[in-house]
């Protein structure tokens, strides 16, 4: 019995050592990298009701999550995701404000999944949620953000993939799909099951031009100029506003100066269904899994009664640590962030100018704030 109990359940384990002292490092430095983009830090209970992560909100399925009863006898669940807690919060405690909002957080999110495959099912993930800015710069910060935090600790050869629900979902609404066939196509696509993607489109009878469309989806990724290609498919107005989005994104990326790690990928799609726009995973050698992912969620808040857009990402630390491991990756440990946040307010004539500004700033250790100039900003 004493042994039995000695072992950790399936799918955790114990960190201890100097594998624990290079995770705090490295927790550390991407939690600077947060806080010189002027992110505040916010913490979330482990577990929260059920209806958080409801089905209706587009979180992780019922069947992964942790479930059980508080002595009032209601249904509780271990945290699988932190966006949907995220978005309760802000509604809770910033229901009034209609400036951006910029939280940080790190804790501990747990799936129940059978199929485990070397996937933990207790993972460390930090992250960062803009709410209130449905900009392009907002997007553009995000990625950005993510990349330099990346880089901070450590890690070097890495791409980050970028897409758009929107593109996605404009080719679906113009071939007529239904939500429930448009969601059973979502989920093939996602996991590279382009034969199934088949079969089920000439399941329900879906014109062959159409079917054509939908599957080239899933060729449509690489560099910048897939987008021309991707525009030339899309005959209709809503994936064709995704792409003018991509486009600009990627101009915003390229005044950060992070294009190298860009790529795009339209037929890339995420299991969270609250995803609403731009959405990208990070990939890296030694690791079969994302190392980070996020994506725009303009409709999530409105759940909790806060209508806002957010856009939003998570490192999943583990798997980080594990890349940083077999790359020999030596990490940066020079980052320093003062305490009182900068504010930079920027216009559209200005947000170059003003980015650059944000840039130098934050090379010095400043944390900077870079906020869309509008009239509440004085009030």
């Amino acid at each position: 019995m004493i042994r039995h109990l000695i072992h950790t359940p399936e799918g955790v384990r114990d960190i201890y050592g100097k594998e624990y002292e290079k995770k705090l490092q490295v927790e550390e430095l991407i939690h600077k990298q947060l806080n010189l983009y002027g992110y505040q830090d916010i913490q979330t209970p482990v577990f929260e009701f059920f209806d958080v992560f409801s089905r209706e909100i587009g979180t992780t399925p019922s069947k992964e999550l942790y479930k059980f009863f508080d002595k009032e006898g209601n249904t509780l669940v271990l945290r699988p995701d932190f966006t949907p807690s995220m978005a309760r919060c802000a509604a809770k405690y910033f229901m009034d404000r209609d400036v951006p909002i910029r939280l940080c957080y790190m804790g501990n999110t747990f799936t129940n999944t059978n199929s485990l495959q070397g996937k933990l099912k207790e993972i460390t993930q930090m992250g960062a949620e803009l709410m209130g800015d449905k900009s392009v710069e907002a997007d553009g910060e995000m990625i950005a953000m993510m990349v330099e935090a990346l880089l901070a600790a450590g890690l070097k050869e890495f791409q980050v993939s970028v897409g758009q629900i929107e593109y996605f979902k404009g080719i679906c609404q113009q071939a007529g799909l239904g939500e429930e066939t448009e969601s059973e196509l979502r989920e093939l696509i996602s996991g590279k099951n382009i034969f199934g993607a088949e079969e089920l489109l000439a399941g329900k009878g879906v014109e062959e031009s159409h079917s054509r469309m939908l599957l080239k989806v899933t060729e449509h990724f690489g560099s910048v100029q897939v987008l021309k290609s991707a525009r030339e498919l899309a005959g209709n107005p809503r994936s064709l506003a995704a792409v003018d989005r991509l486009e600009k994104l990627y101009h915003v990326l390229c005044e950060y100066g992070v294009e190298k790690y860009i790529s795009f990928d339209l037929g890339m799609l995420s299991k969270y269904h609250y995803y609403t726009g731009v959405i990208f995973k990070v990939y890296t050698y030694g690791v079969g899994e994302p190392v980070a992912k996020g994506g725009r969620y303009d409709q999530l808040l409105g759940y909790f009664g806060k209508e806002a857009p957010a856009i939003g990402f998570a490192v999943v630390v583990d798997d980080l640590l594990a890349a940083l491991e077999r790359q020999r990756a030596k990490r940066n440990t020079t980052l320093h962030a003062e305490d009182e946040v900068i504010t930079l307010l920027y216009q559209p004539h200005n947000f170059e100018d003003k980015l650059a500004e944000a840039k130098d700033l934050r090379k010095q250790g400043k944390r900077v704030a870079l906020v869309p100039e509008t009239e509440k900003n004085y009030e």
